[in-house]
């Protein structure tokens, strides 16, 4: 049985423990919050993104050569660019008639480096 197969394990009790269950509900943050961070999540859930983010953490990149590097069409870059910016994960500059891109800022590295020392785990 693999482990997505196994029940999850649960209490044989029904006692609540109000002093936990009180501190952490007076520490949750608004529900409104909560959206917004699980939406955040949502756009790191597609490895194409993923791969976009990861090459903006290397250069500033114009949707020619981040399509070139992914081997993808740049229509299917500038979409996945245009969720990318929706999310605040990226911006533009535009230079003549190419548009550069870059991450908003280090905020995005930083979720990037603690997911990796996640995975890494032993």
């Amino acid at each position: 049985m693999s482990i997505k197969d196994q029940p999850a394990e649960r209490c044989d009790c029904t006692v609540i423990h109000e002093e936990v269950v009180n501190r952490v509900m007076g520490r949750m943050p608004e529900e409104e919050r909560l959206y917004d961070l699980a939406e955040l999540f949502k756009v790191f859930g597609d490895s194409t993104r993923i791969k976009i983010l990861w090459a903006l953490f290397e250069s500033e990149m114009c949707v020619c050569d981040i399509a070139y590097l992914l081997k993808m069409t740049q229509s299917a870059i500038s979409h996945q660019l245009r969720v990318l910016k929706q999310a605040k994960l990226v911006k533009n500059r535009k230079e003549g008639k190419i548009v550069f891109y870059s991450l908003e800022d280090e905020h995005i590295k930083q979720i990037f480096d603690l997911g990796m020392i996640h995975i890494l785990e032993d």
